[in-house]
């Protein structure tokens, strides 16, 4: 089997553009200009191209990862602060929250063209995040305190239910079958069971938690706190007085402003975009511990993917 190539791409805030970096060479390669203030980024299963939210430039742009290269944008008047972005697992699909208009868009990646909008009804919709069926959609509002469910098959808000305050950061658990929930303004987690939308555990995290991502093998949380500087490492089976329970178990110290965190393919490593410092920490996940080196970056890295390809 022939060797693939390893890249970040990082999207750069305030200086509109992407950095492309080959994770061999622990260099960027490639700067590519996108539309105004570049946020989240979503990659197709196949590689082959990202949708990068442009929030301040209410556009959606289109970028083929081939050559890396931005091939076409998708605009619409209710786009107000693009941010989250989802895709379904088949790749067919790209869910889009706008945060100031609080619309939903869903968008046929076949033709990159809008199939549907909907409002959610709340405050500040700002991120997406599928069921490991795929059959709900779970959207936290800033600005309202809750979580709105969307069902995927009728394309409709069908619940909302409250969380912490600020609620930003989300990811689903699929063995459990739990919702992460990082709440921003009050520093906690909350861990909810998905069915009956009731909160099973709490815990305390540091200063402005804003994303939540897994590990392959979803054994960690990595939760960026973004005002103290680091990251929440959360064990989701701590053997606590023989239950299985999430635990945070260490707190890592990044760059200022941590934003985006993924990991590579092996969950070996994860990276870590440091708004404040312009560069990426990486993390030796069995060590739990920033290796000693980091990657620059442009100015203000938030927004970050991991691609293989040949």
């Amino acid at each position: 089997m022939d060797e693939l190539d390893e890249y970040l791409i990082v999207l750069n805030k305030d200086e509109d553009s992407v950095s492309i970096i080959d994770l061999e060479k622990r260099e960027e390669i490639r700067r590519v200009e996108t539309g105004h203030n570049p946020h989240e980024i979503a990659v197709t299963p196949d590689g082959k191209k990202s949708y990068i939210t442009c929030s301040l430039g209410n556009e959606i742009n289109v970028m083929d990862n081939e050559d890396f290269k931005i091939v076409d944008k998708i605009e619409h008047g209710d786009f107000e602060f693009p941010h989250g972005v989802g895709l379904t697992k088949d790749g067919s699909k790209l869910y889009v929250a706008s945060t100031y208009s609080s619309m939903i868009f869903i968008i046929d990646t076949s033709t990159d063209k809008i199939k549907k909008h909907f409002p959610t009804y709340q405050e500040h919709s700002h991120m997406i995040t599928f069921s490991e069926d795929e059959n709900k959609v779970y959207v936290p509002n800033i600005g309202s305190d809750n979580i709105t469910v969307i069902d995927v098959e009728k394309e409709k808000v069908v619940n909302h239910f409250p969380v912490g305050e600020g609620p930003e950061g989300t990811a689903f658990h699929s063995e459990s079958e739990m919702l992460y929930v990082a709440n921003q303004k009050d520093g906690t987690l909350y861990v909810i069971d998905a069915d009956m939308y009731e909160v099973e555990y709490k815990r305390r995290l540091g200063t402005t938690p804003i994303r939540i991502i897994f590990s392959p093998d979803e054994k960690y949380a990595f939760i960026p706190n973004r005002e103290s500087n680091d990251v929440s490492v959360v064990k989701t089976d701590f053997d606590r007085d023989g239950d299985k329970v999430p635990w945070e178990m260490k707190r890592i110290p990044v760059g200022v402003w941590p934003g985006g965190v993924v990991f590579d393919h092996s969950g070996e490593k994860a990276y870590v975009a440091n708004n404040k410092t312009n560069d990426i920490s990486i993390i030796d996940v069995k060590k739990l511990e920033e290796k000693p080196e980091r990657i620059d970056a442009g100015i203000h890295p938030d927004g970050i993917a991991y691609l293989r390809k040949k």
